[in-house]
């Protein structure tokens, strides 16, 4: 092998999840820095600037001006960049913060809070909030997505290797279905049921179960660990292809068609019940324009009719 690749990394606003996860390849990350020069890494190392690079890791969606100037940064010193987790991606969690306004947002967070001491915002220090919550390649170029929340890190391996070793990752386009062990089969269940109504058979698919799960609209970066252990699926990589590309369709239609071919429960009532906690459903990817500009994506109308209820 040649010269070593040299990697920079940085996050922005997300939790770091991304990048403790590379640490959680373990011993395998000794191949890859045999052949990577890891130069800035704001987990590891106390490098300030932006050195050249041949590889980018970046992490977190753009929430900040301080966001939006590292992004840029980062795209002016590396030759390739890999948006790098599913904030990076399609916004992730941070991107529910669109549903309201900057305003609103800092008011909640600092005006009527009961833990924020005098309630006056931060001022020294502190960049300001972009009006939008945006992924990062409305901002600079992306060569890469690495979606995932955080990926896990047999497809960060993948994904490095493949770029040190010149071929396309092996990661394919399935969902989260494709490694779950449960069974999917008809049931006469006839309502929708909350995660905490009961305890969900072992060995049966959710759907079929009446739980709203998003495996099967998911794409797979997280081989599928939540459902093989009890847990719904969040969709926290993102969604499926098809379900970003089809103008039409999105996660409450697709799952409702599941969900009626599988028990009894109409799929209006599915459809009704994803859209009540459409903040929590739609939660990592609604920042995305594939998502938000979608003319089946109604999430101000949905969140207003559950405010007029007097509903959290």
């Amino acid at each position: 092998m040649g010269s070593k690749v040299r990697l920079n990394t940085d996050w922005l606003s997300d939790c770091g999840g991304c990048h403790i996860a590379i640490v959680d390849i373990h011993e395998r990350i000794l191949e890859l820095l045999g052949a990577i020069e890891l130069q800035r890494c704001p987990v590891l190392t106390d490098i300030k600037g932006y050195p050249d690079a041949d590889l980018g890791l970046v992490s977190g969606a753009i929430r900040t001006e301080h966001d939006r100037h590292s992004a840029e940064a980062m795209r002016k010193s590396c030759k390739r960049i890999i948006a790098f987790g599913t904030c990076a991606v399609y916004g992730g969690v941070p991107g529910a913060g669109s549903v309201h306004t900057r305003e609103q947002i800092l008011d909640y967070a600092y005006g009527h809070n009961p833990t924020t001491e005098g309630h006056t915002l931060p001022a020294d220090g502190v960049d300001s909030l972009e009006k939008l919550v945006t992924p990062i390649d409305e901002v600079i170029e992306v060569d890469l997505y690495l979606p995932g929340c955080p990926p896990h890190p047999a497809f960060i391996f993948d994904a490095l290797l493949a770029v040190i070793e010149g071929r396309p990752p092996k990661a394919k386009d399935e969902t989260v279905c494709a490694r779950c062990h449960r069974r999917m089969e008809r049931t006469e269940v006839s309502h929708v049921l909350a995660n905490h109504d009961g305890i969900a058979n072992r060995t049966q698919c959710f759907l079929s179960q009446g739980y709203v799960c998003l495996g099967s609209v998911t794409l797979d970066r997280c081989m599928a660990p939540c459902p093989n252990n009890g847990v719904v699926c969040t969709g926290c990589a993102g969604p499926t292809m098809q379900v970003l590309t089809e103008p039409n369709r999105d996660i409450r239609t697709e799952v409702g068609d599941r969900m009626a071919a599988l028990t009894k429960i109409p799929r209006k009532e599915v459809i009704e019940s994803i859209e009540r906690a459409a903040k929590t459903h739609y939660a990592y990817a609604m920042a995305t324009e594939m998502i938000g500009k979608k003319p089946t994506f109604l999430i101000e109308k949905w969140v207003a009719a559950i405010e007029e209820e007097g509903q959290p």
